[in-house]
C-alpha cells in the first residue's frame, strides 16, 4: 500500500480536501509514453496544480487514440516499456495524492507498448469451446503484466455484442455475437484480472456492437427498441455489473429508444441516472469513453463545457479530458455539492482497492507463449470440409499462394521448404500466373494474412488481391488458412467445395497450430464466435 494514501485514510483527511482537490480526482488525463520532456513537465504541472486523480497511458501522440484518421506515423521505440515504468514513477512522485494508473490492455500491454507480451484478441477467445480456464489465465497474465509495470486499472474487458460485421471499431475486440457466451467469457477474463489484483472496466455501455459508425469519428446511433437493448446489448452488463464490475465505461452512443433527445449516453441523464442507476441498480463508478472522440468533442466549443455536461448527466470520471483545467473550474463553480461528493467517494474507493493490493507480485502458472499455444490449438475452426479436398496425404500436385505479408513465416515456409509445395505471393504474380492459378484443377492451399485487423479498406488488402482470391475460391478445391480477423470471411465467396480454416491470429503459435492441422495431427475444436451473414454455395 502507498504510504501517502495510507496516511490520508488513517487521518480521515479526505474530509479536509478542498472542493477543487475532490473535483480534480474525477479527471483521468491522457499521457503518452513517447512524449517530449516539455510535454512531460507540462503534465507534471497539471497534476500538481489541479490535483488530477488518474492517468491513462498511450503509446504516443501519433497513436490511434489521438490520430483518428491515421495521418501521423507512429514511431517504433523498442524501449517503450522501460519508458512507461519510469514515467509512472515520475508522475507518482509529482502528485501529492497517489494516482490511479490506467491503460487499455485488452490483449495485454502490447495493445499500447512494443516488446511486451501479446495475448489473443477477445474474438479469438470467443472461438474457444468450454475455454473459460484459458480465458481466466489470459486475464490473470495480463493483470500481472499490468501490476509489474505499475498499472492498477485495465480498462477492459469489452462486453459489446458484435452483431454487425461492418463494425469499424469493435469487431475483433468483442467475444462474439452471442450474449450468453460474451457474458461467460468476460466473467472468466475478469476473474483472472481480479485474482492478479487489477481493476477492471466493463465497456462500452449500453453496447457498441451493432453499428458501422466509429465513435472516434462520429456519433453512432443504435436504433433498436428499449426492450431489445435491455434484453441483448445490455445483458452482459446486467449480469456482471453487481458482482464483477469495478467500473463501467460509458460509450459515446445515441440510443433514441432510451433518450429521444439523441444525446450520447455519456451526456444523457436519462440513460445514466434513470436507466443505469435507478432501473438497473448500478451504484459503482461510471467512467466516460475518451472525451477527445469526435462523437462528443465536436459538440462543445467552450473548453470544459463537455465535462460539465457529462458531470450533470451522471458520470463520475472523465477519461482523456482535453481541457481539465477549465473543466475543473466549471464543475467547482456549477457542480452540485452532493454529486461531487458521491463521485469523489467512488473514485476514492477504487484507489483504496488498488493500493490495498499485495505489493509482492508472484508470477505463477503457464508461460505466455505456452498459453498462446494452448489457445491456438483449441480455437482452430473449420468451415466446411469440402467434397474434393479431403486433407491430402501427399503434397504432390498442390500449389500454395500467400495473400498478405506475414511478420512470421512459420506456416508458409513449412509448405514451401519442407513439403516442397510450389508457393507464390499474390502480389508478385504475373497476369499469366494469375490465370493459371484461377484455372488450376488440383488443390490450392491459400494462406491469408490480413494487413489490418480492422475492416476499413478491405482489411488492408488491395481490391485486385481480393478479386484474385475470390476467383480462386469460386472454382472450389481450395484449403484456405486465415491468420487474422475472421470477419474477413464475409467478404469472400463461401463454397462448400472448399475448406476454410480460421486461425484468428498470425502469431507463431497459431501458425504452428495450422501446420499440425495440415499434417492431420490437430482436429478443429473451435467454433466461429458469430453467425455467418454470407450466402453459401452448396455446389
Amino acid at each position: 500500500m502507498s504510504k501517502r494514501l495510507e496516511q490520508h485514510i488513517e487521518l480521515g483527511s479526505t474530509h479536509d480536501f478542498s472542493l477543487k482537490q475532490k473535483v480534480g480526482q474525477l479527471f483521468m488525463i491522457a499521457v503518452f509514453i513517447n512524449d517530449s520532456e516539455e510535454n512531460i513537465q507540462q503534465t507534471e504541472n497539471l497534476i500538481q496544480e489541479h490535483h488530477i486523480g488518474a492517468l491513462c497511458f498511450f503509446h504516443s501522440r501519433a497513436s490511434a487514440a489521438t490520430n483518428f484518421e491515421g495521418k501521423k506515423k507512429v514511431v517504433y521505440n523498442e524501449n517503450s516499456y522501460e519508458r512507461l515504468v519510469s514515467l509512472i514513477k515520475r508522475y507518482q512522485k509529482a502528485s501529492s495524492i497517489p494516482l490511479l494508473i490506467a491503460m487499455d490492455a485488452e490483449w495485454g500491454l502490447a495493445m499500447r507498448i512494443e516488446n511486451t507480451h501479446q495475448y489473443p484478441y477477445a474474438l479469438t477467445l470467443g472461438a474457444l469451446q468450454n475455454g473459460e480456464d484459458l480465458i481466466h489465465d489470459v486475464g490473470y497474465k495480463i493483470g500481472l503484466d499490468c501490476l509489474e509495470a505499475g498499472i492498477h486499472w485495465n480498462l477492459a474487458p469489452v462486453l459489446d455484442i458484435n452483431s454487425n460485421p461492418e463494425n469499424p471499431v469493435i469487431g475483433y475486440r468483442s467475444f462474439g455475437d452471442d450474449k450468453e457466451q460474451v457474458t461467460k467469457k468476460a466473467k472468466a477474463f475478469i476473474a483472472g484480472m481480479r485474482e492478479a489484483g487489477v481493476l477492471n472496466s466493463l465497456k462500452h455501455f449500453p453496447g457498441h456492437g451493432d453499428t458501422n459508425t466509429d465513435s472516434h469519428l462520429a456519433l453512432p446511433v443504435i436504433d433498436k427498441s428499449a426492450e431489445n437493448l435491455l434484453e441483448n446489448e445490455c445483458y452482459p452488463f446486467t449480469v456482471l455489473m453487481h458482482e464483477e464490475a469495478d467500473s463501467i465505461m460509458i460509450g459515446h452512443l445515441s440510443i433514441p429508444a432510451l433518450d429521444s433527445s439523441g444525446k450520447p449516453a455519456t451526456l444523457s441523464k436519462i440513460i445514466l441516472s434513470d436507466v443505469l442507476r435507478k432501473k438497473m441498480g448500478y451504484q459503482g463508478l461510471l467512467i466516460s469513453d475518451a472525451m477527445n472522440m469526435h462523437a462528443v468533442s465536436k459538440r462543445f466549443e467552450e473548453k470544459g463545457a463537455l465535462e460539465l455536461a457529462a458531470f450533470h448527466a451522471g458520470l463520475d470520471m472523465f477519461c482523456f479530458s482535453e481541457h481539465p483545467k477549465e473543466a475543473i473550474e466549471k464543475i467547482v463553480l456549477q457542480g452540485e455539492g452532493q454529486r461531487i461528493e458521491s463521485s469523489f467517494e467512488r473514485v476514492w474507493e477504487l484507489k483504496e482497492k488498488a493500493f490495498n493490493q499485495p505489493s509482492n507480485i508472484v508470477k505463477t502458472g503457464i508461460a505466455p507463449n505456452e498459453l498462446n499455444k494452448e489457445i491456438a490449438r483449441a480455437c482452430l475452426t473449420e468451415l466446411f470440409k469440402g467434397t474434393k479436398n479431403k486433407m491430402p496425404g501427399s503434397s504432390q500436385g498442390l500449389q500454395h499462394i500467400i495473400l498478405g505479408k506475414p511478420t512470421t513465416n512459420i506456416f508458409p515456409e513449412y509448405l514451401e521448404q519442407k513439403l516442397k509445395i510450389k508457393t507464390s505471393s499474390v502480389g508478385d504474380m504475373t497476369s499469366e500466373e494469375i490465370q493459371d492459378l484461377i484455372h488450376f484443377q488440383k488443390t490450392t492451399v491459400i494462406s491469408v494474412f490480413p494487413p489490418s485487423v480492422k475492416p476499413k479498406n478491405r482489411f488492408g488488402f488491395a481490391e485486385e488481391e481480393l478479386e484474385i482470391l475470390n476467383e480462386t475460391l469460386k472454382k472450389g478445391n481450395c484449403i484456405l488458412y486465415l491468420f487474422g480477423n475472421p470477419f474477413l470471411i464475409h467478404t469472400l465467396p463461401l463454397n462448400k467445395q472448399n475448406s476454410y480454416i480460421i486461425l484468428y491470429q498470425d502469431f507463431l503459435e497459431f501458425q504452428e497450430a495450422a501446420r499440425s492441422h495440415f499434417e492431420g495431427k490437430l482436429l478443429p475444436q473451435g467454433k466461429l464466435p458469430f453467425q455467418l451473414k454470407t450466402d453459401i454455395n452448396e455446389k
